[in-house]
């Protein structure tokens, strides 16, 4: 694989918190890799997610309606999906969308942990 092409990953990190990490293009390419990886912790029942996208440089309408999706999933079983690392381009699209009054968005990985385990963040 190339280093243009995006990239989906998953990992569980303290908890029962999981990061999805995401590098590339979130276009149509890329959306069903993450729908996918999104839909497999929801099925394993691991709603408690943080979203990686420090290596994300672009997403689409279809990108921002999987998160919208499995934000929607994940609180409805009790937990929760949290967005970190957003450039300036991607941070722009949501809130142009209006999706930054929707996510919770944190510069660190610790802090949406720290979000989703409603702990203090750590200085």
């Amino acid at each position: 694989m190339n280093d243009t092409a995006p990239v989906v990953w998953t990992a569980p990190l303290r908890d029962e918190v999981w990061s999805v990490g995401v590098r590339g293009r979130l276009d149509h390419n890329a959306v069903p890799q993450l729908e996918s990886a999104l839909r497999e912790l929801a099925a394993a029942g691991h709603v408690r997610l943080m979203v990686d996208m420090e290596l994300v440089s672009y997403i689409n309408s279809g990108g921002l309606r999987v998160l919208i999706s499995a934000w929607r999933a994940a609180r409805r079983e009790g937990g929760d999906l949290q967005l970190c690392r957003l450039n300036p381009r991607v941070n722009d699209i949501f809130r142009m969308a209006g999706f930054d009054q929707v996510f919770r968005i944190h510069d660190l990985p610790s802090d949406a942990v720290c979000a989703l385990l409603n702990e203090p963040a750590v200085p």
